[in-house]
């Protein structure tokens, strides 16, 4: 146990309690949480809102193990939390103040609770049964790896936006601000080695770059546009991944950005704006305006299908999703991959590729989604398949580049 003298502050670890109260009982997503969280509090000092953030999501992301370990009730009680909040700092060989909430705590007890299930593997690694049980049927032997790499905390990388800067450039002003970062593989991806307010800098006001994983990065490229080209994102949410293909465009010619939400559109309008991406049209789809749909019928060059799914690959950064998911919305979004694949391939011109990307490990919204496609649509054929596994320090992502014949 590290018993190193702190300066301890009791509203931070009742900020942490806080934040895990609203994730679990009022359902809220965690990340949205910490975010408005930490917005209330601007005067707290670097250290302390990694504190929050950091115990916050390990709280989340261990939350079976801390509940067998700390003896919690079914549902926790407020007592429960802190007692947890007390397991996990045992666990991870940190000390704690000496306040009322933690006088009951015994570690002894802790410690027993642990050993007496040691042998319980989906236990041990925080899994709900169910969703362990489904990943070993699909991945087999590959998921033990997997599981152990989605509970390790997610490295934090951007994407330099070329259409405002260069990444030697904005390496510079990092050094001159002494800010921790390191290159990658890839050209335009740095990685922040310490955590900082990347957001609250003038940097990311001007569009210099985007919080983005080296493995969301990749789809892009991996969709070979070249200036000039149409191109539709048909699943673009809030548009990381379109302003992506805007800067591979180098603003020379056009992007259809389709959701169904105009929320999410509106938002990529203003990230738009401030990245410089002045080719990007946003559409409301699906649509029954006959016009429209003739529009863009044998349209794109090339086509973006990251399609919604479980998100089993980024629970490094979601590890909420691991509590929020339930085995019916699986059945029910790969429904919809396989409608959205047999709708949107109509507007890609012959010739023209299309990418089917999803940010899940499981074969049954990947592969297999692909090969009943092409089942049925002899006039597709697949080019190549990509994956990035968290097991190799990435988040999970799939993507299968299809292409229509002449």
């Amino acid at each position: 146990m590290n018993t190193e003298k702190n300066k301890w502050h009791r509203h931070l670890f009742q900020a942490v309690i806080d934040n895990c109260i609203e994730i679990f009982e009022q359902n809220r997503y965690a990340d949205k949480v910490i975010q408005y969280n930490l917005k209330q509090h601007p005067k707290w000092g670097s250290k302390d809102r990694a504190f929050v953030a950091q115990h916050t999501y390990d709280m989340v992301r261990w939350y079976r193990l801390l509940k067998a370990i700390s003896g919690a009730n079914e549902i926790p009680s407020k007592g429960d939390w802190w007692q947890m909040l007390a397991a996990l700092r045992w666990w991870q060989q940190q000390s704690l103040p000496e306040w009322t909430e933690f006088r009951q705590t015994d570690y002894r007890l802790f410690e027993k609770r642990l050993k007496e299930n040691s042998d319980k593997t989906t236990l041990m690694q925080s899994y709900p049964d169910w969703l362990d049980a489904l990943c070993k049927e699909e991945l087999g032997e590959r998921w033990i790896a997997q599981s152990v790499a989605l509970n390790t905390t997610a490295p934090v990388y951007i994407r330099v936006n070329i259409l405002r800067i260069q990444p030697e450039k904005l390496s510079k002003l990092f050094q001159q601000q002494d800010i921790k970062y390191s290159l990658t593989t890839q050209p335009e991806c740095i990685r922040i080695d310490k955590r900082v307010n990347l957001f609250g800098t003038d940097w990311f006001q001007k569009g210099f770059f985007e919080v983005q994983d080296i493995a969301s990065q990749l789809v892009a490229p991996f969709l070979q546009v070249q200036p000039g080209m149409k191109v539709i994102d048909a699943c673009a949410g809030a548009g990381g991944k379109t302003l992506h293909i805007a800067a591979l465009l180098q603003n020379k010619g056009k992007i259809v950005a389709m959701d169904t939400e105009n929320y999410k559109l509106d938002e990529l309008k203003r990230r738009a704006k401030r990245a410089g991406a002045d080719t990007i049209e946003s559409v409301l789809w699906p649509t029954e305006n006959a016009k429209v749909l003739k529009k863009y019928n044998q349209f794109a060059d090339r086509i973006l299908l990251d399609v919604p799914c479980s998100g089993l690959g980024v629970l490094r950064r979601n590890p909420d999703a691991k509590w929020k998911l339930q085995a019916d919305f699986i059945d029910r979004i790969k429904v919809v991959q396989q409608q959205i694949l047999q709708s949107y391939t109509s507007m890609l011109k012959p010739g023209g590729k299309l990418v089917y990307a999803t940010c899940s490990i499981l074969p049954s919204e990947n592969e297999n989604q692909v090969a009943q496609f092409l089942s049925t649509h002899q006039e597709f054929e697949l080019e190549e398949i990509h994956h990035t596994w968290p097991e190799d320090g990435y988040d999970g992502f799939f993507m299968a580049r299809i292409v229509k014949k002449n």
